[in-house]
């Protein structure tokens, strides 16, 4: 990266501002998913940038960010389903169920029959009532649990609902006294993976917690299509003049729902608020209206014989 020429107490040029739209980050270990939004936001040349669903320091891959009006989309990402590569320790727990807590169990793990592993695992798929972990984000009283847990306080949280679709053995092998297990999760939103480390440990009797999480998807978001802060730094400095690079709201939208192709009369009255024809079987879930122009008109859903906007992107001028 270039040597920054500005004089003490300068600020850096203002970045032209980014279209709406979606961009997908590679996160980097160390970094807060809000550490992204405020790099993103000076890429972008606007403070009208979110994330959907936190990724922890710890962990690395694939984080949805929304620039401009497409930060409305974000519920509808953050809800989707997700997919992770992870490694469980097994015959160690800690206070935050990953490496950065502190040791409860230090008994070690070794000789574990990776059939009984897979059984263990199998038993912790499909719906499941997970306790999170005491350190998430999940707010006690208005206040993230986390924060309550490093002010000395004793947080217990209620068992949630999840679904984990694939809970897969890709590796196992020993570590010293313990044994590492690489494995693939596929699950809804609001799944804790550092949660299932725990109970897989607690399920073996062994202990457990995860020492590395890569999120490699969200809904149909992918590391493939994603750019690390680096590379997207990188272009910037090359062509400071140039607008960030997004997928439009449309591409984004279609990652996540089913795309309903709307006629000039159609994407009118929707634009206005109003409803059209459902049509004959119409997707029960949101439903991205998407233009002739290809401009994402609303968020759709159905009600009775019609097709309604709960979200309107493209508003009547």
């Amino acid at each position: 990266m270039t040597a920054d020429r500005r004089s003490p107490g300068q600020a850096p040029p203002r970045r032209p501002t980014a279209a709406d739209g979606v961009v997908v980050v590679d996160k980097p270990a160390g970094w807060t998913s809000h550490d992204v939004v405020g790099r993103m936001r000076r890429l972008a040349g606007t403070r009208k940038v979110g994330h959907a669903g936190t990724l922890d320091p710890m962990a690395t891959g694939v984080l949805v960010i929304g620039v401009g009006r497409a930060t409305r989309l974000l519920t509808y990402i953050t809800g989707a389903d997700k997919e992770y590569l992870a490694t469980i320790r097994l015959g160690a727990s800690t206070t935050t169920d990953d490496a950065q807590g502190e040791p409860l169990v230090t008994s070690g793990a070794t000789g574990l029959d990776s059939g009984l592993v897979r059984t263990a695992m199998a038993r912790l798929t499909g719906d499941q009532l997970q306790v999170p972990s005491s350190v998430s984000a999940i707010k006690v009283d208005g206040r993230r649990a986390y924060a309550r847990v490093r002010a000395g306080e004793d947080v217990h949280l209620e068992a949630r609902p999840v679904h984990v679709a694939a809970f897969d053995l890709l590796d196992i092998r020993e570590v010293e006294t313990w044994t590492d297990l690489d494995v693939r999760v596929v699950c809804s939103s609001g799944t804790y993976v550092r949660a299932l480390a725990r109970d897989l440990g607690e399920a073996l009797g062994t202990g457990g917690h995860l020492t590395a999480l890569r999120r490699t998807r969200v809904a149909g978001f992918t590391l493939e299509g994603a750019r690390t802060l680096d590379e997207l730094g990188a272009a910037a400095d090359a062509a400071p003049d140039a607008r960030l690079p997004v997928q439009t709201p449309a591409e984004a939208a279609s990652a996540v729902m089913p795309v309903r192709r709307l006629t000039e009369d159609e994407a009118r009255e929707l634009s206005f608020g109003r409803g059209v024809a459902a049509g004959a079987q119409p997707p029960a879930g949101p439903v991205a209206g998407v233009g002739p122009d290809g401009t994402l008109v609303a968020v759709l859903t159905v009600r009775g014989d019609l097709v309604r906007p709960v979200l309107v992107l493209a508003p009547a001028s």
